[in-house]
């Protein structure tokens, strides 16, 4: 798997099940450490770095949803083929969950092999009926928002050297979901586990529902205790479901 778009926060035993996360809005690979280290030796979990933002800083930050997305599958792509046979899964939190799924869908069409199962997280499921979210006006507008959800050490919010180093990626991100288009299309095979936190401000657990429909597999729901950033509070529960659908896949007939 190519360093620069993917990193490992624990050692690769060769032949487990492959984990690739995807960070949130603003977020970094680092945010997946936690559930790498809460997670058995069995799993490779490798998470993305996008550009623009910790050893990545001086790239310019993807402001789309689509070739944001086919950057991802094409790496993915490389090193899936490189290990062929070697079962894989994505995870997602808040825009990971969106680009987890469109890179599934990318993968599905293109790729050499389809996920095992898709664990998407804090985010309501895409649809045409949705409407377009706006991205914050201003700088102002984004802080606040970000301080609303939560997540965040808030202290870092109000270091002036902190926030030059991380509104870009923000800017970028935010500008990708507000412009992000849901396309139709048919449901994934592969099965989709949705998580969220019973009080998360942003999204109802009932748009996290609607994930149903984007898969004609099996289909779970897990509700934590918690907001936005429920998984920071809760990572060993999350590597149980993680671990709990996963091996519930490799036993289906």
């Amino acid at each position: 798997m190519d360093s620069t778009w993917f990193r490992r926060f624990t050692a690769d035993t060769g032949n487990g099940t492959r984990l690739v996360c995807f960070p949130h809005a603003g977020g970094s690979a680092t945010a997946y450490a936690p559930l790498a280290h809460a997670l058995s030796a069995d799993f490779d979990v490798v998470a993305v770095q996008y550009p623009g933002r910790q050893e990545r800083y001086a790239e310019e930050p993807f402001a789309a949803m689509a070739p944001l997305v086919e950057a991802v599958a094409g790496q993915l792509a490389g090193g899936l083929a490189a290990d062929p046979g070697r079962p894989y899964a994505l995870f997602g939190h808040s825009m990971g969950a969106l680009v987890a799924f469109e890179t599934a869908r990318l993968l599905d069409r293109d790729g050499p092999a389809a996920p095992r199962r898709l664990f998407l997280s804090g985010r309501g499921a895409p649809s045409v009926r949705a409407g377009v979210r706006h991205a914050p006006r201003g700088d102002a507008e984004l802080v606040a928002e970000v301080r609303g959800l939560g997540g965040t050490d808030q202290s870092l919010l109000d270091d002036p050297d902190v926030l030059e180093m991380v509104l870009p990626a923000l800017r970028a991100d935010y500008l990708a979901l507000a412009t992000y288009r849901w396309d139709g299309g048919a449901p994934l095979a592969a099965p989709i586990t949705a998580l969220v936190g019973e009080s998360d401000p942003m999204v109802p657990v009932d748009e996290v529902r609607g994930w149903r429909e984007r898969t004609s597999g099996d289909f779970s729901l897990q509700v934590f205790p918690g907001g936005h950033f429920y998984l920071a509070d809760d990572v060993d529960r999350v590597a149980a479901a993680v671990t709990g659908g996963l091996l519930a896949d490799a036993t289906a007939p």
